[in-house]
């Protein structure tokens, strides 16, 4: 329990009120709150309560649960308020704090305890793909010379953000935020609002979550809103190898930044060298200064996300050698998992979640790690085999980026095992492209999946899983790990 501030601190950040209009709380209250949630089953003792109304249910409806664990405040909003026949026939007996908005009220509390740490300068990072890792990275590297904050795991949007952000000590040098573009345009300005950027990382605009944001043109416009919320002492670094994010340079009255493979750009890299599962080497270039970096991530993709960290440190005056000892850590890799499988093969677990970017970017992993096992093993009986399902909420344009995909899988993988709608799609644009037919395996479910992999599997296999979480292909991974019968594992049904 870090957190603390008082209750009429939280009428004041908040501007509600407590039960009525005439409360008479003043700067002396001793009604202190430990911890905020908005989930009734994170609620501890001494935490405030927040009654957020979802998409499928609405947090009023759980007060007698937070209550019940200990929460000794509420913050609800007013029409709720207003239509409760009485607080004596809900028992509430603790603070009420009556607000027109929940989640504005919530943000705007965050904003005040932001505010509380003046000297706290925060990093936003956004992007279509690889903000969980990049934010790792930067955190890693900042770390070597700052106290830093980091975002947990994934989370990274308007609401989930706001308890993490009241974790904020004033011991905190630095913060480092993913931070996600959301749903509908203006979401990731009022982001900006509370966590206040210094310095924007934009990783790249690409069709994840199109069918959401319906164009690659609102993708841009709703991402480019972390690069116009910075100051004009701030730096937008940019992934200068995306045009669209190279455009947001003119958004910014911040100084821009470029990185990516180009000559031209601030900071660059060329001379990648990949050795599969021992990771990764390339030279970075800076303001010519040249250095040669070995890092323990797999992919040649993954340099975009070590550039970005690198540009970060760079700008906060850390050292090379500083930059380096950060960007040890194994923490970044946060998704692809890679796993001895059955029989002497190897599972490349990779089936968190799926974009055209990262699908391609991980059939070029599955392909360098062949390379790499041929020549360290010399083994020329090394077959890369895909198992890859349907990407998800692509919209309109969900065909072509599954035919984006089979287009490569056909020049990368020795089997191709294909589940689902559109997994049909990828199998049908490889065997257009050239691919063996007899080395397409086009299950109807994932239980078909496991047992051809079961059957099939033998010693100097690379087998990659993907598809977007939805899908649920984890659950093959598990199977085929536990090697015990499918029917015990799984219902065989793909989710769509």
């Amino acid at each position: 329990m870090e957190t603390r501030f008082n209750l009429y601190e939280l009428v004041q950040a908040t501007g509600g009120y407590v039960g009525g209009p005439d409360s008479t709380l003043t700067s002396q209250e001793t009604h202190f709150f430990d911890t905020v949630t908005y989930d009734s089953r994170e609620v501890e003792p001494g935490s405030l309560f927040v009654a957020m109304r979802g998409e499928e249910s609405d947090g009023h409806h759980y007060i007698g649960d937070a209550l019940a664990r200990g929460a000794t405040g509420l913050l609800v909003r007013e029409d709720w308020a207003l239509a409760t026949v009485s607080r004596s026939q809900l028992e509430i007996n603790v603070p009420m704090v009556i607000v027109p908005d929940t989640l504005d009220a919530l943000q705007d509390l965050a904003r005040w305890w932001r505010n509380q740490f003046p000297k706290l300068e925060a990093v936003g990072i956004t992007g279509s793909v690889g903000k969980s890792s990049t934010k790792e990275l930067i955190a890693a590297v900042l770390s070597q010379k700052f106290c830093t904050f980091k975002s947990p795991k994934n989370i990274n949007d308007q609401q989930s953000l706001m308890p993490v952000l009241l974790e904020l000590r004033p011991d905190h040098q630095r913060a480092v935020i993913e931070m996600g573009a959301g749903w509908v345009l203006g979401e990731l300005t009022r982001l900006c609002r509370v966590v206040q950027p210094r310095i924007g990382v934009e990783l790249g605009v690409s069709h994840s979550h199109i069918g959401r944001m319906r164009t690659l043109e609102n993708i841009a416009q709703a991402k480019a809103e972390l690069v116009q919320a910075l100051p004009g002492d701030g730096f937008a670094v940019l992934n200068g190898d995306d045009p669209r994010t190279v455009a947001m340079a003119k958004l910014t009255q911040a100084q821009p930044f470029l990185f990516g493979l180009q000559p031209d750009f601030d900071l660059w890299a060329d001379q990648i060298e990949s050795f599969g599962l021992d990771g990764l080497a390339f030279v970075a270039h800076y303001q010519g200064q040249e250095r040669r970096l070995r890092v323990p991530f797999m992919g040649r993709h993954f340099v975009t996300n070590l550039l970005a960290a690198c540009a970060v440190g760079l700008l906060n005056g850390l050292s090379w050698d500083e930059i380096e000892a950060g960007l040890q850590t194994r923490e970044a890799q946060v998704r692809l998992l890679v796993l001895n499988g059955p029989r002497g093969s190897t599972i490349i677990d990779d089936a968190y979640n799926a974009s055209p970017v990262s699908m391609v970017a991980a059939l070029d992993f599955l392909a360098d790690i062949a390379v790499a096992a041929r020549i360290t093993e010399a083994n020329s009986g090394v077959r890369k085999i895909a198992v890859l399902g349907d990407m998800l909420e692509l919209g309109d344009y969900a065909i072509t980026a599954h035919e984006i995909v089979g287009r490569r899988a056909a020049h990368v993988t020795d089997w191709l095992i294909v589940v689902g709608e559109m997994g049909r799609v990828i199998g049908e644009a490889a065997l257009a492209q050239g691919f063996a037919p007899v080395r397409l395996v086009s299950c109807q479910d994932k239980v078909e999946v496991v047992e051809w992999l079961q059957t099939e599997l033998k010693t100097g296999d690379y087998v990659l899983v993907k598809a977007s979480r939805g899908m649920g292909l984890d659950e093959i991974i598990k199977a085929i790990m536990a090697e015990i019968p499918i029917q015990t594992r799984l219902s065989g049904k793909v989710n769509s």
